[in-house]
């Protein structure tokens, strides 16, 4: 089969669309404005020649899916519905490239799937071609090149190769590289421009996918990257499939390029020539056509002019004795309207040793997190760096930030000042040197927390969330509650951490957004649906630690059976069925007495409750968590506990038949 040039491909898939039995054999080494033809666009994908782009930078949500505007068979007529037969080969060239070096990630997959509209998508979010976690409905199957981390997925970095069988939680994943002729691994950082070149080889009778990357201009690696394996495969693929490829972005700009594409069903697709792609750098964001040759050479020229700009530049500063981010480092007018508590920029830069990886403790979807020391203060501080992409965006977050930075608990991560570089934003926080929560009760921690730590703990939190709500003139929505934003101290006591996706408003109003935020697993149901988050959807992600606490396990579970993924459902399950203990922690067991346990699964479940108006304030939980209750009323028959009874030091003798039933809707 020759090659076919893309102005002739629109004829062979009218051929292919009538007569399945063809085979598919074609080779794009660009993408001009004539191959559009070949292609349906869905929501913000399009060419922009010679490549082709998946999102719109000027949204904040954002989609974009490329496929060929026809499916291909991936099963013979009459074969049973788990005989894939279509095996397939493909090869592609992309880059990535964010605006900000630093901000989320979103990635690019590569997709299969049985509609070009999936049911259910989320706009922004997991590669434009998924709905929610655990699963997605439509048969599904993707090649994830991610460039964000995302915990609650149990993902270890924020730069891998993944397989997906329709759910964005990867079912196999490795770091993002390639083995050299030594067999050598050599990372590759998707994030920096650079063209990445991919190989995906999908064997249909075997339900296996072998992933291959390297650089553009590297040969092919002999070592594949990620192989997967499995019958379930099977399970994924519909008799016809489109093919193409998907990404996504929130407010971060993040532009993901297809700059080739060869595919073959019949064979091993054909080898793209790399010499002739345009190379994309940051601060290029229209890219270039030019040759890596001519590249090269502009860059020497480049590099001249660099020097010489930063010999006038010192010159300047000796002659000044000024620093060379003078400007960045003045204090605007409007920054001293929030708060008049600024580090310098070298300050946090010797503090953190140059914001080394050493010093790094931790990264997410709204920044970095470092261990700092700073001069004449013997504690250690943590210093998170937040990206804006504008002054204006950065101004409204540092309103907030000033506003969230008057706030004084025992149980808050205290804000203790910041600093500002260009459109970057640092915090310096209090450091907790004993990291977060999940980190002592999830999988197989260095050391598990017990019973009676964890107890406290909750406590600890719930005293927190009830300042923020009630203990200040205007109500204080966190928005983002999970074990891993709960940080303990030196006493392992805990602290609410984490204000990035805070909202203000005031008492009795309901607060305005347009945006969904928080982490699933912990969203309350009328935040995914309304983007309205209240106190109540504060309630709600606390009812989810609490039962993290009791159970030992994460708020969505893969490896599970498919009715045990989904830890709330799980626990309302076993608590229906009379069976609730069963949930608890089995690694804790004799350290808790059964109404104890059972009390306190209760109140997490009544945190969880569907319908906000039907969940306790955390006024109200605080007050029983610490037996400071008295009275009780009608609606405390939520939390399963009698006055003057603290989860603390509750009786472990108390007999359980006193205990008034959670409320819970049938």
């Amino acid at each position: 089969m020759f090659p076919i040039p893309p102005t002739a491909l629109l004829l062979l898939l009218l051929l292919y669309s009538a007569a399945p039995s063809t085979a598919l054999d074609f080779i794009f080494n660009s993408f001009p404005a004539s191959a559009a033809a070949n292609f349906t666009f869905v929501d913000h994908a399009r060419i922009d020649p010679p490549v082709i782009r998946f999102t719109n930078d000027s949204e904040d949500l954002s989609n974009g899916r490329a496929f060929l505007p026809f499916p291909i068979p991936f099963r013979i007529p009459n074969f049973p519905a788990n005989a894939t037969t279509t095996s397939f080969s493909t090869q592609f060239v992309f880059s990535i490239l964010p605006q900000i070096a630093d901000s989320p990630g979103f990635g690019l997959a590569f997709v299969l799937s049985n509609s070009t509209t999936p049911p259910r998508v989320v706009t922004g979010q997991y590669f434009g071609v998924f709905s929610s976690p655990p699963r997605t409905v439509a048969p599904l199957v993707a090649v994830e090149f991610d460039t964000g981390r995302n915990t609650e997925f149990n993902e270890v970095n924020g730069n891998h190769v993944g397989v997906d069988l329709n759910s964005v939680l990867s079912e196999a994943t490795a770091l993002a590289g390639y083995y050299d002729s030594d067999s050598q691994f050599v990372e590759i950082d998707m994030r920096s421009g650079q063209n990445v070149h991919a190989w995906i080889e999908f064997d249909g009778p075997g339900n296996e996918i072998n992933v291959t990357i390297a650089p553009a201009g590297v040969p092919r690696p002999a070592t594949v990257l990620l192989s997967y394996k499995n019958p379930a495969v099977a399970d994924y693929i519909a008799a016809e499939m489109f093919v193409g490829f998907s990404a996504s972005k929130t407010e971060w700009v993040e532009v993901q390029r297809l700059l080739a594409w060869s595919f073959s069903d019949e064979g091993i697709a054909k080898d793209i020539n790399t010499t002739v792609l345009p190379v994309f750098r940051p601060g290029n964001s229209g890219g270039s056509s030019l040759s890596e040759g001519a590249v090269a050479g502009i860059a020497v020229v480049a590099v001249v002019a660099v020097v010489a700009a930063a010999l006038l530049v010192s010159w300047i500063w000796w002659r000044k004795s000024g620093s060379f981010d003078e400007e960045d480092d003045d204090i605007e007018d409007w920054e001293m309207e929030y708060w008049p508590h600024k580090y310098s920029y070298e300050e946090l830069t010797v503090a953190t040793k140059g914001f080394s990886s050493e010093q790094l403790l931790g990264s997410g979807g709204f920044g970095r997190v470092y261990r700092a020391t700073l001069a004449g203060n013997d504690a250690d501080m943590a210093v998170k760096c937040v990206s804006h992409d504008s002054k204006q965006g950065l101004r409204e977050f540092m309103a907030e930030i000033s506003s969230i930075g008057r706030l004084q608990h025992k149980n808050l991560v205290q804000l203790k000042g910041w600093c500002r570089k260009k459109n970057e934003l640092m915090l310096v926080y209090d450091f907790m040197p004993n990291g977060s929560l999940n980190n002592w009760i999830f999988h197989n921690p260095r050391k598990l927390l017990g019973w009676e730590g964890r107890k406290l703990v909750l406590a600890d939190v719930a005293e927190g969330l009830s300042y923020l709500h009630h203990g200040w003139d205007q109500v204080v929505v966190h928005r983002d509650i999970k074990s891993s934003n709960v940080l303990l101290d030196g006493d392992l006591r805990g602290r609410v951490g984490d204000f990035g996706l805070a909202k203000l408003y005031t008492h009795g109003q309901v607060p305005s957004t347009t945006r969904v935020v928080g982490t699933l697993g912990y969203l309350a149901p009328e935040v995914a649906t309304l983007a309205s988050p209240t106190a109540a959807s504060d309630v709600y992600s606390f009812g989810v630690v609490v039962l993290e606490v009791a159970c030992g396990r994460k708020p969505i579970e893969m490896g599970v059976e498919d009715e045990e993924e989904l830890l709330i459902d799980w626990v309302r399950r076993r608590y229906l069925e009379g069976r609730i203990l069963e949930v608890a922690d089995a690694r804790i067991e004799g350290e808790y007495g059964a109404g104890e346990m059972e009390a306190v699964l209760k109140l997490g479940l009544s945190c969880c409750h569907p319908d906000p108006g039907r969940r306790p304030t955390m006024k109200e939980v605080t007050a029983v968590l610490l037996g400071e209750r008295t009275e009780m009323e009608p609606r405390d028959m939520l939390f399963g506990l009698t006055p003057k009874h603290s989860m603390i030091d509750r009786d472990e003798d108390e007999d359980e038949n006193e205990q008034e039933k959670v409320l819970l809707p049938q």
